[in-house]
């Protein structure tokens, strides 16, 4: 299970899900490929106060180089001992190195606390547009990474529309920000390019017509999750 992705847990769920595997001799696995190190240098359970057996995680600690790291309990990581695992790069040393490399730089700038900044400018300014232009918006996600959606019928519309005009402007973006220690000097250029459509969406909500503005194909749904 995730750790958190667009809502926090409430009413200790996670201590309460730790309980309960403790009780049932279930191994509980985080998945923190998503969450990684965003908030928390060591991973998004130590936020909360509840270690796993295991714990994966992947994409960003190789900064762009492939690599995925399972970690866990001495106990439960010697189990492999007793099994054959195979691997496309299984002598592979380039993903490991960048991981370390990765890590080390993580921490020496502190780059979680960097984003974390970085996202809640963002989530301020998307609440400040919603008030501006009478939109009503959700916002929700970790604050390193934000996620907006807009509370109408047209929400695909509207991030379909969005992405599109981002991109006329060389910005990749759509609904969901994984922020990076480099958006930092992008941000008033990617605030004044939002407020622009942010406007134009709000013609939308007050009778123009989106579909006159779409260039392509509607966004597709993902699949829903849990939390």
């Amino acid at each position: 299970m995730e750790v958190q992705r667009n809502v926090k847990p409430k009413n200790d769920f996670l201590k309460k899900i730790r309980e309960i595997t403790i009780k049932k001799n279930i191994v509980l696995i985080f998945d923190e490929c998503t969450s990684g190190f965003r908030e928390v240098y060591g991973g998004l359970h130590k936020k909360f106060g509840v270690n796993p057996d295991l714990a994966v995680y992947g994409k960003a600690i190789g900064n762009g180089f492939p690599i995925t790291a399972v970690v866990g309990r001495e106990e439960i990581m010697n189990s492999a001992y007793n099994s054959f695992i195979s691997s496309t790069f299984w002598s592979e040393r380039l993903g490991p190195a960048a991981a370390v490399a990765t890590l080390d730089e993580m921490k020496r700038k502190k780059s979680w606390l960097k984003i974390i900044s970085i996202g809640k400018k963002i989530k301020n300014f998307w609440y400040s547009l919603g008030k501006k232009y009478n939109v009503k918006i959700s916002i929700t996600g970790l604050n390193s990474m934000p996620s907006l959606n807009f509370i109408s019928k047209k929400n695909l519309y509207y991030k379909t529309y969005i992405t599109q005009e981002l991109l006329k402007r060389k910005i990749l973006s759509s609904n969901t920000i994984y922020c990076s220690v480099s958006h930092k000097k992008y941000l008033s250029v990617y605030f004044k390019a939002f407020e622009k459509l942010f406007e134009k969406i709000s013609s939308f909500e007050n009778g123009s017509n989106v579909l006159k503005y779409l260039e392509h194909p509607l966004a597709r749904p993902g699949f829903q999750r849990l939390n």
